[in-house]
């Protein structure tokens, strides 16, 4: 008995899981700042396109993928010329001294660094003397030319496409005979006028004819053929009154598809547009 009451008593531990494991590593403050790197990254952006103009925000695009060719006598490629061929006209750029065309379209020339500015430069500058020609033509820069009379039958504005200059004709002072194109003597000084006024410039020129609508419909309508006539007619005034004829680019005539009132038979339809052209 005394041998079994000096034994040692038996412990059993028993171990709880659970509770915190301790830490793991700081990948997951890795992917956190990522993330936050990304988000500022994002507002940055945002911030710019709202503070940059329009010709800034094109070189920022131009920076990271360029539309200007690295040489101004190639087409910017890396070969033995800087481009694929040195015989093709399609590979060399249409502008400097790298130009293969005697008149290349614009849309055939490369821009260069300073393209984009000296056109900007040239549209401004082309403005300028459509603003002057429109003064002198509404009698506004002290042009003795341009009596009360003409300056009734004459509306001018600027479109993307140039300077038109629109004659027309009123209730009581027709342009031309009724039903031809016979001018008055009234329109023989008002297109040599304005052929004085625009000899300034050296824009091709435009010539369009109008007519207005018939009252009734008849078997053979004869105002296609009346509204060419009448622009054919307006060409050779300015022709006599000085305009180059290597500046008439073309002549048209449209009836009554294009009219300037509402009321498709009002006089004011009958009118001739003679726009110059931007260079």
């Amino acid at each position: 008995m005394s041998a079994q009451g000096n034994a040692a008593p038996i412990i059993i531990k028993k171990k709880k899981s659970g509770g915190d494991h301790g830490h793991h590593g700081g990948a997951w403050k890795v992917a956190y700042a990522d993330f936050v790197t990304a988000m500022m990254a994002f507002f940055l952006l945002m911030w710019l396109l709202n503070a940059t103009t329009e010709k800034q925000r094109k070189g920022l695009a131009d920076y990271f993928s360029p539309t200007i060719p690295l040489s101004r006598v190639s087409g910017g490629g890396n070969g033995a010329f800087s481009g694929e061929s040195m015989f093709t006209e399609e590979i060399l750029p249409q502008s400097g001294t790298g130009a293969s065309a005697e008149h290349p379209e614009d849309a055939q020339q490369a821009q260069g660094n300073t393209g984009v500015e000296k056109q900007d430069k040239e549209k401004e500058a082309e403005d300028r003397e459509f603003k002057a020609m429109q003064d002198a033509l509404a009698g506004r820069s002290g042009e003795s030319m341009v009596s009360i009379e003409m300056a009734r039958h004459i509306v001018t504005r600027v479109s993307d496409e140039g300077l038109i200059i629109e004659m027309f004709d009123t209730s009581d002072a027709p342009l031309f005979e009724p039903n031809s194109s016979t001018p008055t003597r009234l329109y023989r000084d008002l297109v040599r006028m304005v052929a004085r006024v625009t000899n300034v410039v050296g824009n091709d020129i435009a010539v369009s004819g109008h007519t207005r609508s018939q009252p009734v419909v008849v078997a053979k309508n004869p105002i296609w053929e009346l509204s060419h006539a009448r622009a054919d007619e307006t060409r050779k005034l300015l022709e006599s009154g000085g305009t180059a004829a290597k500046r008439i680019q073309r002549v048209t005539g449209h009836a009554d598809r294009k009219l300037s009132q509402q009321n498709p038979m009002s006089v004011m339809n009958n009118r001739v547009e003679i726009l110059l052209l931007r260079e």
